[in-house]
């Protein structure tokens, strides 16, 4: 919690320092045009990029596959929303860089490989990664296969004696 307090409060301050930077390194008519022309072009690819992962999300489901790529890049697409809709250069950069699917990936592998190191739940590790049975995470194999028998036949145990 006290993350998320110090992220709330110093973020509009290194926002409002990196604008009033650009501004006397330019000028302030650039400065907003920069802004608002961030915030435009952003609404512009947030909404293609929206449309594409909705369409992509409808696809896995209807090939019955879970759509969890789909899913992260609509979750990371709202993020970038988010950031574009804050004023500042900062948000203004990471929010458009969520908009370019090949960041969208790295930013994801970032993401995964951060839960995966800081949570280390080895159960929801492993299905992430494919093994989700406990035998296939202890590397044993169990082969077996399965064979019909006439009903009428008798069972023999290991002593001998007939069975039913």
């Amino acid at each position: 919690m006290a993350k998320i307090i110090l992220l709330l409060t110093l973020l509009p301050l290194v926002e409002l320092a990196l604008l009033l930077t650009l501004g006397r390194f330019t000028s302030v008519q650039f400065t907003l045009g920069f802004v608002i022309i961030a915030g435009i072009t952003g609404a512009l690819l947030l909404r293609y990029q929206g449309l594409r992962a909705y369409r992509n999300i409808q696809r896995d489901l209807a090939a019955g596959r879970l759509p969890t790529d789909s899913l992260f890049d609509g979750a990371l697409i709202l993020v970038a929303g988010v950031l574009l809709l804050t004023p500042g250069v900062l948000t203004d950069i990471v929010g458009m860089t969520l908009l370019i699917p090949y960041c969208r990936r790295a930013y994801r592998g970032w993401i995964v490989a951060y839960f995966k190191a800081r949570w280390k739940l080895s159960g929801f590790t492993q299905a992430i990664g494919g093994a989700t049975n406990t035998s296939a995470r202890r590397g044993e194999v169990i082969d077996s296969y399965v064979v019909e028998r006439d009903p009428s036949q008798k069972l023999r145990n290991n002593s001998g004696s007939e069975a039913e």
